[in-house]
């Protein structure tokens, strides 16, 4: 299917994300309906000229007419949704969705589908610290990337569509991973950095921080303010992927904490230390995170000997 004006798009689930493909792909001049559960939703798009049409309700006729529906929901729901509504789906229909786990979803939609509907999957890297309709923007897609997820049961002309749609909302970078390799990169990039955060954010229980708190401790909690129910479920679905980020996330040997607590280690041999990691980050800014993590621990380790002649 060539994503072009003349096919309707249905978006399920009117939220941040749902919010913000619609007002990208109205401007295009793309015939956008809408069903979610709150009607507040519904009136909020429709005055903002986000969409032609919506509803709260299972409405069959904006179903039946889609020719591309797009999924914002959280993964059990999505799930449940296709198992118990698929026989509206228009035949031919393309399904896509922008869900933040792919192994535990895409697998199970794939198989309970109708032969006749194809189901592609994709995640936009995008997200704000807010969630509603109401604070969706077709800035978010700036300079973000988006990941298209396919499986052996998906047809080049579905990737390409898919990839097509994520050029179209204005992704700076659209590529292509497994479900496995998509959960695996995703535990690291955005499951793990939102654990650090809240974990940062409720590690200490001192009353009033808030009066010394600067601009680091801001940046790096930022991301803590999440929606709780959907994250959570998007942790327990990628576990195990998580639980060993996490392990991997804190090197065995602890060489940062011990050499600062090393009384012959002074201050400038650790800005020699730092200089040389901000140095190797700058030659290689897309080096893996993990090889950073060997870079910096290599560095520490060079130090290590050289002041201990170890």
């Amino acid at each position: 299917m060539i994503v072009d004006v003349s096919k309707k798009i249905l978006i399920v689930g009117l939220g941040l994300l749902g919010g913000s493909y619609a007002k990208v792909l109205k401007r295009f001049g793309f015939h956008i309906s809408a069903i979610t559960k709150d009607q507040s939703s519904i009136d909020y798009a429709l005055s903002e000229g986000m969409i032609d049409e919506g509803s709260i309700e299972l409405d069959e006729k904006l179903i039946g007419e889609a020719d591309l529906v797009i999924f914002a929901l959280y993964p059990h729901v999505f799930v449940e949704w296709i198992r118990d509504n698929q026989h509206l789906l228009k035949r031919g229909a393309l399904l896509t969705d922008v869900t933040g786990v792919k192994g535990s979803v895409v697998y199970k939609i794939q198989d309970m589908l109708r032969s006749d509907v194809e189901f592609i999957a994709a995640q936009p890297m995008a997200g704000r610290e807010v969630s509603g309709v109401e604070n969706s923007t077709e800035k978010i897609f700036v300079g973000a990337n988006y990941i298209v997820t396919p499986t052996a049961k998906n047809s080049p002309e579905a990737i390409q569509t898919c990839m097509e749609l994520g050029r179209l909302l204005g992704f700076s970078n659209v590529t292509t991973l497994s479900p496995e390799e998509h959960d695996e990169m995703i535990g690291f990039l955005s499951q793990l950095t939102h654990c650090i955060a809240v974990s940062l954010l409720t590690c200490n229980d001192k009353e009033h921080m808030e009066k010394f708190t600067g601009d680091s401790f801001r940046d790096l909690t930022r991301i803590a303010r999440i929606n709780d129910l959907m994250w959570s479920e998007l942790f327990v679905a990628n576990k195990d992927v998580l639980l060993e980020q996490m392990k991997d996330a804190r090197p065995d040997d602890d060489s940062v904490r011990y050499e600062l607590g090393n009384a012959y280690w002074k201050k400038q041999d650790w800005k020699r230390c730092l200089d040389n990691y901000t140095e190797a980050i700058a030659l290689n800014p897309q080096s893996p995170a993990v090889e950073m993590k060997k870079m910096v621990m290599n560095i520490i380790g060079f130090y290590n000997k050289e002041m201990y002649n170890v």
